[in-house]
């Protein structure tokens, strides 16, 4: 019995092995040299080497296991003996080590993109806050990009929530020609949608009305709500020119809104409410009055996306959100248990880098699935056999 009993554990212990092995075939081919460039390995001290130290950070960031748990593990399984002190010393000594690697899994994932389709590449994005436990606790936000219809992270961007310049805005997301960004209301600002145009990118967004100021093909101020008044009945559809002026330019832009029903219009108004009364403020009519409708704002061209077909994509964007409680619920993102800037980041690196290995891994087991083709084609299993 103790022979066989044996003989199960090197079993499992040499799965783990393999298991691991293919894990770091995964990472970028330089990841052993960007832990000693960017100061994570400074000596071997405590690790028998560069794999263990991560494993051991991994054991940590990524199974929730406490500091003094991860070292008890580390030292059972012989790859290295430190203490809890020395092991979150170690975290924060790689923060810059965990994020060249989250860079440099980015990179690989850009490069095995396809091209564009009709010339653009649709991008959802948009920002999640993490916060430290207790009452002082700080906030971080967490800028996410997710390319439709691969479902890839291509973009990510870890800061604090105070201070300047650390608000959710498209001016924060690198943006290509032909890049298509979807964002809800929360982006709908001049800033950003002029950003991306400079850049030669498209925006499809929610439109906030008290956000942005609209003008007609004369330079006059758009009346928005005036416009939508012509919509009654529930699913119409229209679209108008407008303009939007930010630091003496225009921008040329559609404005295209749709009718809710009468449900829907009713469950708005009640949230809203609900929110307004939460939160102790006043509402004002044409706030509620644009809860008749569902109104996008893009400078893609018509010959590009009607109306309709711009519609159904900005429904898309709801993924973003999934992936944010993908992250959360099975990643653990939502809570952050560290309690200075340098060990946080590098917690949400580890916990980034996780999340775009599994993505990676995903994607190889595409590759190799009989079945990962016919999926993209809307074809069953039995169609493609045949």
């Amino acid at each position: 019995m103790f022979l066989m009993s044996w003989g199960f554990m090197k079993q499992a212990a040499s799965v783990r092995d393999e298991n691991w092995r293919f894990l770091v075939s995964q990472l970028p081919a330089d990841w052993e040299q960007q832990a000693i460039e960017q100061g994570a390995i400074e000596r071997q001290r405590g690790f028998a080497d560069t794999a263990s130290l991560l494993r051991t950070l991994l054991l940590h960031v990524g199974l929730g296991c406490s500091l003094r748990e991860s070292v008890v593990a580390a030292k059972a399984a012989g790859w290295g003996r430190c203490s809890d002190v020395a092991l979150l010393k170690r975290l924060r000594a790689s923060e810059k080590w965990l994020h060249g690697l989250c860079v440099g899994l980015l990179r690989q994932s850009r490069m095995e993109l396809p091209a564009s389709r009709g010339g653009l590449k649709m991008r959802l994005v948009d920002g999640t806050i993490v916060k430290e436990p207790g009452r002082t606790g700080s906030q971080w936000r967490v800028l996410y990009s997710v390319v439709v219809p691969e479902w890839q992270c291509d973009f990510f961007q870890v800061s604090a929530t105070a201070g300047p310049g650390q608000g959710e805005s498209l001016r924060y997301f690198p943006i290509e020609p032909g890049d298509c960004l979807l964002a809800d209301r929360g982006y709908c600002l001049g800033s950003g949608i002029a950003h991306v145009r400079q850049c030669q990118g498209e925006v499809l967004v929610r439109l906030a009305p008290s956000n942005v100021t609209l003008e007609d093909a004369q330079g006059s101020s758009f009346d928005v709500l005036k416009w939508l008044s012509h919509l009654r009945q529930a699913g119409q559809i229209d679209e108008v020119p407008v303009w939007l002026r930010y630091e003496k330019e225009r921008y040329a832009l559609r404005l295209v809104a749709v009718r809710k029903s009468l449900e829907a219009w009713r469950h708005s108004q009640a949230r809203l409410r609900r929110r307004a009364q939460r939160c102790s403020q006043v509402l004002r009519a044409d706030t509620l009055a644009y809860t008749q409708w569902i109104m996008v704002l893009t400078s893609i061209a018509p010959a590009r996306l009607p109306a309709a077909e711009l519609l159904q994509w900005y429904r898309v964007r709801w993924q973003v959100e999934l992936a944010f409680q993908r992250l959360k619920s099975l990643a653990g993102f939502g809570h952050l248990p560290k309690h200075d800037p340098a060990s946080s980041r590098a917690w949400l690196y580890g916990k980034l880098l996780l999340a775009l290995l599994s993505e990676k891994m995903q994607r190889y087991a595409n590759a190799v699935s009989p079945w990962a083709g016919c999926w993209a084609r809307q074809e069953s299993p039995d169609e493609l056999l045949a």
